[in-house]
């Protein structure tokens, strides 16, 4: 029984060992592997600052509503509506195969003085993708926007909000601009519009990108999103405040466009 005893510890001290020698294994490797691991926007904005962005300036006043994964015309009508009502801008980060199904959508918001960004084709994950499967995502949705409303968007928002260090410096070889947020509201998960307006108020502060949604998961037959009737109260609420809504390049002071 007792070397029993022994031959376990030892096979669990050889393991132990084992973990952490892959473990220093990824973190000394070469730079190859450094730059393929996925990294948050708020660290690669350190890294490559002028290109990431998660927030604008925090000595202004000015906040930007942005919506993802449109245009949808189960939300994206609403949202247009409540923003036109309350006269403010805001910047949409489309996706290429819901703007060739609903071209006149981008049309309205584009005349209604609103931005677009690039939000990729089809919603992949891209940090586990190729630099090939990036560039082909951002380059048919810019030419599928510029062919609606004829412009390329500068900005990029990437899904889920992951890249790689070589993935973004390949969008900075393409002219883009990587925007981040730094409030979120989860309102992708059907939240009440209460819970994503105490959401915004709690967390939003001067230079604030606010991550909203007006597009659907695209696997989910019914989802529900409750941004629109939320705008109802976080807009008049925080212009109380002093704050403005700005679109994201007038945010950060870059072209909205190539």
């Amino acid at each position: 029984m007792r070397k029993k005893g022994i031959l376990a510890i030892l096979v669990f001290i050889i393991c132990i060992s084992a973990g952490l020698s892959g473990v220093q294994a990824v973190g000394s490797g070469n730079e190859k592997t450094s730059v393929r691991q996925a990294v948050p926007l708020p660290a690669l904005q350190t890294q490559f600052p002028g290109v990431v962005f998660v927030k604008g300036d925090s000595t202004s006043n000015q906040v930007a509503l942005t919506f993802d994964d449109g245009p949808d015309p189960r939300f994206t009508e609403q949202v247009l509506t409540k923003l036109d009502q309350h006269h403010v801008p805001a910047t949409f980060f489309v996706l290429g195969k819901r703007v060739e199904a609903n071209p006149e959508l981008l049309v309205r918001l584009n005349q209604a003085g609103h931005e677009v960004g690039n939000h990729t084709f089809s919603h992949p994950n891209l940090s586990e993708g190729s630099l090939e499967q990036l560039e082909a995502e951002v380059t048919k949705t810019e030419e599928i926007i510029e062919a609606t409303i004829g412009y390329r968007p500068r900005l990029f928002r990437p899904p889920y909000g992951f890249l790689t260090a070589e993935q973004v410096g390949r969008l900075q070889a393409l002219n883009h601009i990587v925007v981040g947020w730094d409030v979120d509201t989860l309102d992708w998960q059907g939240i009440p519009a209460q819970e994503v307006t105490e959401t915004v108020l709690q967390g939003v502060e001067s230079g604030s990108i606010i991550l909203m949604h007006d597009g659907g998961d695209v696997d989910t037959p019914n989802p529900e999103i409750y941004s629109a009737d939320a705008l109802d109260e976080i807009i008049p609420e925080l212009q109380s405040q002093g704050y403005t809504f700005v679109t994201v390049s007038e945010l950060l002071g870059v072209s909205r466009e190539k």
